[in-house]
């Protein structure tokens, strides 16, 4: 926990007197720093952030209201203590200094003794409050290091011989987050490749994720067709899940024997396939119903024949729900938009083609919530046979 000799309060008062006596009082306590106005205090703030504010409120240029509800409006400053110092004595005026934000309020002239001791109180309470926020970010990093260590280590041992490129992202929102994707080679010519969406984020997310990660991989390794495997992971999570959280998934298997791909979905968005030549179009558009929370209907399951040269790209909300400034949507429009224009030559570039295009249109916005791209290249199997655009079959568990 933070020494309180090495907290710096930062005292803003227009008079200079007031100022002499806080600085008599705390300067042997307390590193101090001065703002005789309202626009210096805001700039003083700005470059160093300060442990405390002792804000007067009357003030020629902006009065410490309007300083404080500037300071709440930051997040870098929301929870920074600020006590006024006014000599506006009514109980209305004390009101106001509170809605606006103000952690304490004491009235002039003031007694030394209770200014020193409000002054203390307030930093132990914030060096404390520091201390278990670093504890809990110590604890968060630790649990997305695990997080992380959940997902696919090495796609590229997983799809090697396959014919398939692989290349995902996953940026959560916060620390830890609910998004997933898999990678998992089922045979000699099978691979699964799926991505999934929990709903809420933070640790409740992130421990759903894991035991839906932990289920999709016993029950892939099973050798199931996609919709058999959603069923029973579905069945699972709905025996024990008292949150009554779910998770949107969707479920491809590759078979690079009859060079198909079978695809389930659980509430997920479509896929995006990308023909050589052909506008960026959406597949496997049966949606289903979410997992863990009632018993699942038939579960339909999608099969297409593969083109040589094509591209699936998998995504979760966190792509096409991410918001500009303005708070516009980046959308799924927006998505093929940019896939007819930089369909990518490899998974890899198609996967950071499209982060790069969310992250410019969320510039200067907050990521509302975590991003998962899967892309999955097919290069064929040197036959060169070209296969129906819309060959599409569909079956059901």
């Amino acid at each position: 926990m933070k020494e309180l000799a090495d907290c710096r309060v930062l005292i803003v008062d227009d008079v200079k007197a007031n100022v002499d006596i806080l600085v008599h009082a705390l300067g042997g306590d307390y590193k101090l720093s001065v703002a005789l106005d309202g626009q210096q205090a805001i700039d003083a703030v700005q470059r160093s952030l300060p442990d405390l504010v002792l804000l007067d409120i009357m003030m020629p240029d902006i009065d410490g209201y309007e300083i404080c509800r500037r300071l709440r409006a930051e997040e870098s400053t929301r929870e920074l203590p600020i006590m006024f110092l006014s000599s506006l004595e009514d109980v209305n005026d004390k009101a106001r200094g509170f809605e606006v934000g103000g952690n304490d309020y004491l009235t002039k002239p003031f007694e030394v003794l209770e200014v020193k001791a409000r002054v203390r109180s307030l930093l132990r309470a914030k060096a404390y409050a520091d201390a278990m926020k670093a504890a809990a970010d110590r604890d968060l990093r630790i649990a997305r290091e695990i997080q992380m260590g959940l997902l696919p280590a090495n796609v590229t041992r997983q799809i090697q011989g396959t014919g398939l490129d692989v290349h995902a992202v996953l940026e959560p929102a916060r620390l830890v987050g609910g998004d997933l994707f898999e990678v998992l080679r089922l045979g000699p010519e099978r691979v699964l490749v799926a991505i999934g969406d929990v709903s809420g984020k933070g640790i409740p997310a992130a421990l759903f994720m894991a035991v839906a990660m932990t289920l999709l991989r016993s029950m892939a390794r099973q050798g199931h067709s996609p919709q058999e495997i959603l069923r029973q992971l579905n069945d699972e999570l709905l025996e024990q899940n008292p949150r009554g959280m779910f998770v949107t998934l969707q479920c491809m298997v590759f078979d690079l024997a009859t060079c198909t791909v079978t695809c389930a979905s659980a509430g997920h968005h479509a896929a995006i396939r990308i023909l050589p030549g052909h506008p960026p179009r959406p597949v496997f558009t049966s949606g289903g119903r979410v997992l863990g929370l009632m018993p699942a209907e038939a579960i339909v399951g999608e099969t297409l024949e593969l083109e040589a040269g094509e591209t699936l790209v998998l995504f979760t909300d966190g792509v096409s729900e991410a918001f500009d400034v303005d708070q516009e949507l980046f959308g799924e429009d927006r998505l093929l938009g940019h896939l007819q224009d930089f369909p990518g030559r490899t998974a890899r570039e198609t996967t950071m083609s499209v982060l790069e295009a969310v992250r410019r249109h969320a510039t200067g916005a907050k990521q509302s919530d975590d991003i998962t791209v899967v892309s999955i290249h097919y290069a064929g199997t040197g036959s060169g046979e070209s296969r129906p655009d819309d060959a599409l079959t569909q079956n059901r568990s």
